[in-house]
């Protein structure tokens, strides 16, 4: 009886937990995971970014279209527990990049030079990540590490002068000149060690 008396101390009223319950669900319909995809890349204001920064001290951002891309979750590999086993989290997204006019066209045809090795027989650009254990956040680096290709692919090469060729050149036979004089000495002590038995 006193144990029954104790549990309906601890209880709250019923009418108040009700009401929590009420504000719990009317919260959880407005509650976005920090994880979400318009958390972690917001949707461009094209007024406010020309308004803030001119373009010639900041690169415009590549603005990649979901529905473009066939994204893709599965098992991770490598240790985590039972987690590993029971959760889809490695995230996979691949686009056909013949046909992915929102890369200009020369920038395409860097990237399937650059990375033919992550290209298909069916021409898809396949990019995974597994490096979290969440499902967006492995998505949202697939999709930076998408932005890192086209920004490396969009990249003019640097043109080096004639003097700092000229300084490198120098330094490679200076190089192999020490390499060549190492080992006429290494040669002569091997030659110092023989017995000579004439």
């Amino acid at each position: 009886m006193a144990a029954h008396a104790l549990l309906g101390l601890c209880r709250p009223p019923l009418g108040l937990a009700a009401a929590r319950f009420s504000q719990r669900a009317a919260s959880e319909t407005e509650y976005r995971s920090v994880y979400s995809l318009d958390k972690l890349y917001p949707p461009r204001q094209d007024g406010d970014a020309a308004a803030s920064a001119p373009e010639e001290t900041q690169p415009a951002a590549l603005d990649i279209p979901l529905a473009r891309l066939t994204v893709s979750y599965c098992r991770s590999s490598g240790p985590g527990g039972q987690h590993v086993n029971k959760v889809n989290t490695k995230a996979e997204v691949r686009f056909h990049l013949a046909s992915a006019d929102w890369i200009p066209e020369p920038v395409r045809q860097k990237m399937a030079l650059m990375h033919r090795n992550k290209i298909n027989r069916a021409g898809e650009l396949i990019v995974n990540s597994e490096e979290s254990r969440y499902q967006m956040r492995n998505l949202a680096i697939c999709l930076e590490k998408i932005r890192t290709m086209v920004t490396e692919a969009t990249e003019k090469p640097k043109v080096v002068s004639k003097e700092t060729t000229q300084k490198l050149i120098e330094r490679v036979e200076k190089m192999n000149r020490e390499r060549l004089r190492q080992k006429k000495i290494h040669s002569n002590i091997k030659q110092s060690r023989k017995a000579d038995f004439d």
